[in-house]
């Protein structure tokens, strides 16, 4: 009887432990689907209608803002309220040093200032000067005179590679300008300062003069995107909402507002959407977003705008499980990390779904075209000549906030901002446009058109957009991890995955 009761007891356990077994992914795959539909039902009208645009700007500190609906600049990463700024704005951040005992100021070579004396540019340039120093230069600033000869502004330039240093400066008006350069090394107690004579110079802004790439008749600011007879661009381009904390303690959560881009993934069970960094990783809370909802095509709604109702909306709207961004992104606070300014969100094929006007598949990726991204090529930018039949015009998309529910876009030829970062001088897509998609080409439907960046920041007194590079950067290694990793954790805030890239 002891045996045989020793026998009932080991095959009761052993029907426990099969159950236990084969029930528990069916029972995370209904918490999951449970979750899903919470998220849906948590963006009501009134959350909607408060989300702001996390739209990322720089002030002429070089320090990171994020610029609310009402124009309002909330500090990123600091307390440091923001300053008004007018005139030319500088589009490079500040670099800095160490120290050490020197006594040698700073050398500045004045047959390299560029703008050289007597030269005429346009409404904007790129300045540059070499600066050596044995013990190391911590500091270049460019001090602009304005035409009046009173008024001045100062500027910190970055280190460009070698002794040069440089910073592109756009709002100039037509007139007799003049800067200087001033140099500080990293010796101790504020360091030896050198300063170079003043050069004056010309600003013509009326077609004469350089100035990186200028403008014509086939540059588009901001305007509404109209596709005619093919859809796939706006149906895989959508807004996403969803909520970060307000402080490191994760009490409270703020709804939040940007543009994502469905692309080609190569896998099973799974979609992607490609947006920014900074919509799916709080880097000055560290945490990831929560309630995360992708709604494609929201410009075709058959509400009056942005709504609680996923039925109205062309294909529906999908919940996002989790997203994937770069090491280097969480472990830096912006601007110091917006070479890694792009991620993905991961979406399930199945149970992710709600239903809208004219879609009945439930996979994201088999419900919309799917952009590809630029792997192979480097985009062109800089390319010497204007217009929209040129290689280097490039199409920035994105839902913009003042806009809502249209899909807006503008188009330009890219400029090459430095190693981090493209360029589109004249772009004034507003907030809520940011993780939307560069495309270059641009073939007017998402299978001919080719991503290459997404829309990222800006600066807080000028027009312009910067995007992250795609081509040669860590942007494939998290791309690849988007493909195939698990979410690490699944409380509020850790439900993503870092992946740790080398670049």
């Amino acid at each position: 009887m002891e045996n045989t009761k020793g026998s009932l007891i080991a095959l009761a356990g052993g029907a426990i432990i099969a159950a236990c077994l084969f029930g528990a992914p069916a029972q995370a795959e209904n918490d999951k689907a449970a979750k899903r539909a919470a998220v849906i039902e948590y963006w009501t009208s009134a959350r909607r209608a408060a989300a702001q645009p996390r739209d990322m700007v720089i002030d002429h500190r070089g320090l990171g803002y994020l610029r609310r609906a009402d124009g309002s600049l909330q500090p990123h990463g600091h307390q440091i309220e923001a300053q008004d700024q007018a005139g030319p704005t500088p589009r490079a951040k500040p670099d800095g040093g160490g120290g050490n005992n020197d006594t040698e100021a700073p050398v500045i070579d004045s047959n390299s200032l560029d703008p050289s004396a007597g030269s005429t540019i346009g409404d904007s340039h790129t300045f540059s000067a070499d600066v050596t120093d044995n013990a190391g230069v911590r500091s270049v600033d460019f001090v602009i005179t304005y035409p009046d000869g009173s008024n001045t502004q100062t500027f910190a330039a970055s280190n460009t590679g070698g002794n040069t240093w440089s910073l592109n400066l756009s709002g100039f008006t037509s007139g007799n300008w003049s800067w200087q350069v001033i140099a500080q090394d990293t010796a101790k107690r504020g360091g030896n300062t050198a300063q170079s004579s003043q050069t004056s110079f010309t600003v013509q802004t009326d077609g004469g003069g350089g100035g990186g790439g200028g403008s014509d008749g086939d540059t588009v600011t901001n305007e509404i995107y109209t596709a005619g007879a093919n859809e796939d661009i706006r149906y895989a381009t959508g807004r996403l909402f969803y909520e970060m904390p307000s402080n490191p303690r994760r009490k409270r959560w703020g709804g939040y507002v940007c543009s994502g881009t469905v692309v080609s993934d190569s896998t099973t069970g799974r979609s992607l959407i490609l947006t920014a960094s900074h919509c799916v990783y709080d880097d000055s809370n560290k945490a990831f977003a929560r309630n995360v909802l992708f709604i494609p095509d929201q410009h075709n709604t058959s509400g009056s705008g942005t709504d609680t109702n996923c039925g109205n909306d062309p294909i529906g709207c999908w919940v996002a499980d989790f997203g994937v961004v770069d090491e280097n992104w969480t472990t830096r606070t912006f601007p110091g990390n917006v070479a890694w300014d792009y991620a993905f969100y991961v979406v399930s094929d199945t149970g992710a779904h709600s239903q809208g006007l004219n879609s009945t598949a439930d996979a994201l990726d088999a419900a919309v075209t799917e952009f590809t991204i630029g792997w192979a090529n480097s985009p062109v930018s800089n390319d010497g000549t204007a217009g929209a039949s040129t290689p280097d015009f490039t199409h920035g998309m994105g839902y913009s906030y003042a806009d809502d529910p249209n899909f807006m876009y503008c188009a330009e030829d890219m400029e090459n901002m430095d190693a981090a970062n493209w360029w589109l001088p004249s772009c004034g897509l507003s907030g809520g446009s940011s993780g939307g998609p560069w495309l270059q080409p641009f073939n007017g439907s998402a299978a001919s058109s080719t991503v290459i960046s997404v829309n990222s920041w800006g600066y807080t007194t000028s027009p312009g957009m910067a995007g992250p590079k795609l081509f040669g950067t860590s942007a494939h290694c998290v791309y690849s991890a988007a493909q195939t990793q698990s979410a690490m954790g699944s409380a509020d805030g850790d439900e993503g995955y870092v992946a740790s890239c080398s670049n």
